[in-house]
């Protein structure tokens, strides 16, 4: 694999910096491992409106891109014989489902895959009981199917995180928050990542910051669009932050996040620590649900067991990306990447949430052809 050149990495530095030069977001982060090595490691503008400067350890808030690291962790129990992919959850969470019920048939991959039936339900909007772990499996057990298990691939924007905790939590004993915290950012050194804030932790995290389309002023004041500002608003609220979120609430930077995805990308093991054997990986990222109408998203959609695959026209991976590469985004301009091809781990984390997911697509699908154009010249 030839390594990024100096003219290589001034020309992904300048496109890094026009983005935030235009003001598409106040601070971003751009992180790639090539070999396990980190070889790129931006860092740029603010952590807030009128923050200070963004570091490679300013940590963010990077939404959907914590469930790829919950799932690692299921992924390990099963691959402990705690579990296998095509258990019915009822097996581990008798209460999660009445036996004989169509909820009863949703299975583990099922759950990993987005294809649980479940997608959403009324506890979305109740931020309140978030941090209430109790509440969260009440809400799940009784939540009713939306679809057929294994009928309609729909992502499942929180309900997938809880979910997965819970079955976490079933097989290990121990809180999703910890049982990742200890088996996959601890040894593989992920210093600066956690699913949530602890109670006694400070909060140094970066502010969100809402756009509306086309916005390019960089002022996060009144009257932004909705879900935008709305959302922004919801996740700089500690309590949402100090609350366990498994499918929303990871706070990381995009160095760890590429060093995450350097090391599934390298067969699941990096500077001789094993995360996950290679024929988990494997198995995990390839594409087991493909739709041309997610029932979520209402776009195309690959889902692997706890990432989606490449190789679609609108994902986020490169124009030209191959089914082979494995990732997830979060909501704005956040998202990480592997490609065992090229042995690459690929993260981009950002502070600024926009209107239309296009431009998110866009701009970080630029970033990914950069990065993949630059070695395989």
């Amino acid at each position: 694999m030839p390594a990024l050149s100096e003219t290589d990495r001034e020309q992904l530095r300048a496109e890094f910096d026009r983005q935030l030069d235009v003001g598409l977001h106040h601070g971003s982060q751009l992180a790639v491992y090539v070999d396990g090595e980190l070889v790129v490691d931006f860092a740029g503008g603010t952590t807030a409106p009128e923050g200070e400067a963004t570091t490679p350890e300013t940590r963010h808030l990077i939404f959907s891109c914590t469930k790829p690291y919950a799932g690692v962790g299921l992924h390990q129990l099963v691959e402990e014989g705690e579990a296998d992919y095509d258990d019915q959850v009822i097996d581990h969470w008798p209460e999660f489902a009445d036996p004989g019920t169509t909820k009863a048939e949703i299975t583990i991959r099922h759950v990993l895959s987005h294809t649980a039936g479940i997608p959403y339900g009324e506890f979305d909007d109740q931020a309140e009981d978030w941090g209430d772990w109790d509440a969260v499996v009440e809400a799940m057990e009784a939540i009713e199917p939306v679809f057929e298990p294994s009928e309609q691939p729909a992502y499942h924007t929180f309900n997938y995180g809880w979910l997965v905790g819970e079955l976490i939590r079933r097989l290990s004993g121990q809180p999703v928050d910890e049982y990742v915290a200890e088996h996959v950012f601890d040894p593989l050194e992920m210093e600066q990542t956690s699913i949530g804030l602890d109670a006694d932790e400070e909060d140094d995290v970066a502010t969100l910051a809402g756009f509306e389309m086309y916005d390019r002023c960089r002022d996060p004041g009144e009257g932004l669009g909705i879900p935008a500002a709305e959302s922004a608003a919801a996740f700089n609220d500690e309590a949402v932050r100090r609350a366990v979120i498994p499918a929303a609430n990871g706070i990381s930077t995009a160095r760890d996040m590429a060093r995450f995805y350097a090391c599934l990308a390298n067969g699941g093991t990096l500077d001789g620590i094993r995360l996950l054997d290679e024929d988990t990986v494997a198995h995990a990222t390839q594409t087991h649900a493909e739709t041309e109408s997610d029932g979520t998203l209402s776009r195309p959609a690959r889902y692997g067991l706890g990432v989606w695959t490449g190789g679609l026209a609108n994902d986020m991976f490169g124009s030209l990306s191959r089914e082979r590469m494995f990732g997830h985004a979060g909501l704005g301009s956040i998202f990480g990447w592997g490609d065992p091809e090229l042995n690459v781990g690929f993260a981009y984390v950002t502070n600024g949430i926009r209107e239309e997911s296009w431009e998110h697509a866009a701009r970080v699908s630029g970033l990914s052809d950069a990065v993949r154009l630059a070695l395989c010249e």
